[in-house]
């Protein structure tokens, strides 16, 4: 419900910018912490990969050490992205909370839209970037698997 009084609502409509431009800093910080686990994740298997050939040379514990340390660089990424949207997810229900007593509710139309109406295309449904940004860690976790795989059988 907006506000009738000026006064008031010209506070609302300041401390939803406020909350709107955090959020957007959080969003920001997620993006550089995705490509720095990514920039990290992919140099790792790479040098694992092809900078040590005579790996499968080496102790058991050699490939086995750096499986462990890829899966934790990986659990780590999912962790932190876990973190930066469970965040992000509060301070959208604060700035949903802000709309209700302004006139126009951007982000809650925004998303009633895109949970509304079908996507067009291979998808049904609107995916979050959340949703779809988690899986990238799991994905170097096989990478690391396949490599300490490859290094104990040959």
């Amino acid at each position: 419900m907006a506000s009738s009084d000026p006064h008031q609502r010209a506070e609302v409509l300041e401390l939803y910018k406020l909350a709107v431009e955090m959020a957007d800093r959080v969003s920001a910080r997620r993006g550089t912490a995705n490509a720095f686990f990514l920039t990290v994740q992919t140099t790792f298997v790479a040098l694992v990969g092809l900078g040590f050939p005579k790996l499968s040379d080496a102790p058991w514990w050699v490939p086995v050490s750096l499986f462990l340390a890829g899966v934790t660089l990986s659990a780590t990424w999912w962790m932190q992205l876990r973190s930066y949207r469970d965040l992000n997810t509060a301070k959208f229900k604060g700035i949903n909370k802000l709309e209700e007593r302004l006139p126009v509710k951007i982000f809650t139309d925004e998303w009633e839209q895109l949970r509304r109406d079908p996507i067009h295309g291979w998808r049904k449904r609107y995916t979050e970037l959340g949703t779809s940004e988690r899986v990238i860690p799991v994905v170097f976790v096989g990478a690391h698997l396949l490599v300490l795989v490859g290094t104990l059988t040959t």
